[in-house]
């Protein structure tokens, strides 16, 4: 089960508007070929990471920031700041999920979309990047969905609704689920069911003392990274 020990030892500040801008900045000067994570797929990430049944030490998270495939960063790039940043917003989520509280996800909202044609909720095209970050976790730290699958499918319905059916293979009893979901009222209650999903999967993959250990099942999910809108 992850323990908060790394994070507890963190600076576990919230982080503030500028601080938030300023992380971004830092990802935007990431050089290229590298892919960095914008915020708000980073603030998902974390989540993902958080979730794992097993603690995934910030050297194995970090380099997934600044390319999505984790790539390394050139020797010039100095990600001093930028690993500072992520790391007291990745204390400041554990604290929360461990305590089961609700913190703020970083989803931001956007201008409706010029294609009268486009059939997406206001809703999903906001929350993409974070649900898009939390499944790029999933990806490379599978622990999660090898948990549980009955008690993992109803808060993940809540989260890949937001996500491109294709890219959910062999996971029927999801896209069910999902199916049988009613659309979030606003971004509001959009963001709010992030928050209450995760705090179910932390039920899940980090029970609290009281709490039964989850039986292992095979894993479910998104078999490949979303695809970038």
């Amino acid at each position: 089960m992850p323990s908060s020990t790394p994070s507890s030892s963190s600076d576990a500040t919230p982080l503030g508007e500028r601080d938030i801008d300023e992380l971004q900045t830092l990802l935007d000067r990431v050089p290229a070929p590298l892919e960095p994570l914008d915020v708000s797929m980073l603030d998902g990430f974390l989540c993902g990471v958080l979730l794992q049944p097993q603690l995934v030490p910030a050297s194995q998270w970090l380099p997934h920031l600044t390319d999505a495939d984790g790539r390394t960063l050139p020797a010039s790039f100095d990600a001093t700041r930028l690993h500072a940043l992520a790391l007291r917003r990745h204390a400041e989520l554990d604290n929360a999920i461990g305590g089961r509280q609700w913190f703020d996800p970083w989803v931001f909202e956007m201008a409706p979309a010029d294609d009268e044609d486009s059939d997406e909720p206001h809703e999903t095209a906001a929350v993409y990047a974070w649900v898009a970050g939390f499944a790029t976790a999933q990806e490379f730290f599978p622990g999660l969905m090898r948990l549980d699958a009955g008690a993992l499918t109803a808060p993940l319905a809540l989260l890949y609704r937001h996500l491109d059916p294709d890219d959910l293979e062999d996971a029927d009893e999801l896209i069910e689920e999902i199916e049988s979901l009613e659309p979030p009222a606003d971004l509001s209650a959009a963001v709010e069911e992030l928050v209450r999903a995760t705090l179910l999967l932390a039920d899940v993959a980090r029970p609290r003392p009281e709490a039964g250990r989850p039986h292992r099942a095979p894993s479910r999910g998104p078999t490949r990274r979303p695809r970038g809108r």
